[in-house]
């Protein structure tokens, strides 16, 4: 069984950006770390750089220089894989290759002492798989670093198939020792965070795609009204349009073409025409010198026109006749037509934080006035206010819910806790609330109305409701 004292040798394979920076966090606590790459000097040349880096922390006084000094004196290059022999934890973070995977591991086995735990950082493939090649697979798990691993909280840990229960534990274990908050998930696509993240890139895609509203709309909505530090596009172009769908790609595939893991066309063609984001000069926004910044489109308010009483967009209310709601996935015409009166329905806000933005949708008959008091009574109180076409779900709640939606798909499928699902997404992408606790917190009744509602409008597959979240409804 593995050794539990962790001032063990530790072995990073793998010199790049994630290598050198889970490298540089497990030298910072206290651990000798044997870095290897097999492209010649590779392994010198990323501690030389993260000298620099060092470097230029002392020089800010984020550390020290004896103590920059004493963690590069702990991060030890080795040129070959018979190197990594002393290692009691080996951490490859190599190309995303199955068969080049399975190689290394296949040699290290054969290097490392019988106790040493063999884990891969891959963010994709099949711990399993991998682990299928070992003599000993129950050695074998996946310790999932989001980059960059210094700083980034998360670390998913992977079982496969064959991966020892003792052995998840130590490493869940050794990754809160180091800081870290640890999450434990099966070996499935995606894990956690790369699936259930996926929603927040595809709703704003179909919307994008539908022509609801354009990308700094949709951005604006999710970070100024939803609480999310960035907007789904520009992530998309922070990322790489390319990067980003060709794991839309494998997670769609993986999953045997399931359509809530369709990919977008429309990031399709970005990719084709090379627009790839920041890193192209051009994505979904421009990064030419000297363009403008794009603005999200603000309704404009008459401060005359504030109402007496404040609104609580989260609470029905009714001002002149007109009948001011939540969304819950129905158009608002169709909701006119059953209450008999005009209706005006509103995105979701997160309650977290402050508000700063809304959308909202009308049924024809909405008089223009009671748009105008509505729209100048959420400004008065902080609120801007963004006018949206009359389509289901609108933006925030219908993201959220299919974010809530795989969520609890995952816990059906035995992928992860909901505590763990929650506490991956708002610590490996800082999402203001996990999607599942945030589901609770609006109601799993009107969670999966939405749904429901989404899916017989459309009839798109996408939108069936998981039956974790159905029966989770009904309790």
């Amino acid at each position: 069984m593995p050794a539990t004292d962790w001032k063990r040798t530790i072995a990073v394979i793998g010199a790049g950006t994630m290598g050198v920076g889970i490298a540089q966090l497990a030298a910072s606590h206290g651990h000798i770390v044997l870095l290897h790459d097999v492209a010649p000097d590779a392994a010198c040349k990323a501690k030389a750089g993260l000298s620099q880096r060092l470097d230029s922390r002392v020089e800010r006084g984020k550390m020290t220089a004896d103590d920059a000094k004493a963690l590069l004196d702990r991060i030890r290059p080795v040129a070959d894989l018979a190197d990594l022999a002393e290692a009691g934890l080996v951490i490859e973070a190599i190309v995303e290759d199955l068969t080049v995977k399975q190689k290394v591991f296949a040699e290290l086995e054969k290097i490392v002492a019988t106790d040493a735990i063999l884990a891969t950082n891959t963010s994709s493939i099949s711990v399993t798989s991998i682990a299928r090649v070992l003599a000993a697979p129950g050695r074998m798990v996946g310790m999932h670093f989001f980059n960059p691993a210094p700083v980034m909280k998360l670390v998913e840990v992977v079982s496969g198939r064959a991966t020892a229960p003792e052995v998840a534990q130590t490493v869940f274990d050794l990754a809160g020792n180091w800081g870290k908050v640890a999450v434990h998930a099966q070996s499935t696509p995606g894990f956690i965070v790369n699936r259930v993240a996926r929603p927040f890139y595809a709703e704003a895609l179909r919307l994008f795609e539908e022509k609801v509203a354009t990308p700094v709309m949709l951005d604006a909505l999710m970070t100024e009204g939803g609480g999310f530090r960035m907007g789904p596009f520009a992530l998309m172009d922070l990322i790489g349009n390319d990067v980003n769908y060709a794991v839309s790609q494998s997670v769609f595939e993986a999953f045997y073409h399931d359509p809530r893991f369709r990919p977008s066309l429309a990031q399709m063609e970005l990719v084709n025409a090379g627009h790839l984001g920041r890193k192209s000069g051009r994505g979904f926004y421009d990064y030419a010198k000297g363009a403008p910044p794009p603005v999200a489109q603000t309704l404009p308010a008459d401060p005359a026109l504030v109402q007496p009483a404040p609104i609580d967009p989260g609470q029905p209310c009714v001002i002149e006749g007109t009948h001011i709601i939540q969304s819950d996935g129905r158009l608002a015409r169709e909701i006119a037509r059953d209450r008999g009166a005009p209706v005006m329905v509103l995105d979701l806000l997160n309650s977290d934080g402050p508000a700063q933005r809304l959308g909202f949708a009308i049924s024809p008959d909405v008089p223009q006035d009671v748009v105008a008091r509505v729209t100048a009574t959420l400004q008065g109180q902080g609120t801007a206010c963004t006018p949206l076409p009359d389509w289901p779900g609108l933006v925030v709640m219908r993201t959220v819910a299919m974010l809530a939606n795989e969520g609890f798909e995952a816990v059906l499928q035995g992928v992860a806790s909901e505590s763990d699902v929650d506490t991956a997404m708002r610590f490996g992408v800082n999402y203001p609330n996990g999607p599942i606790e945030w589901a609770r917190e609006i109601g799993l009744g009107r969670v999966l109305a939405v749904l429901d509602n989404l899916h017989s409008l459309t009839g798109d597959p996408r939108y069936r409701a998981s039956l974790g979240l159905r029966m989770a409804a009904m309790e």
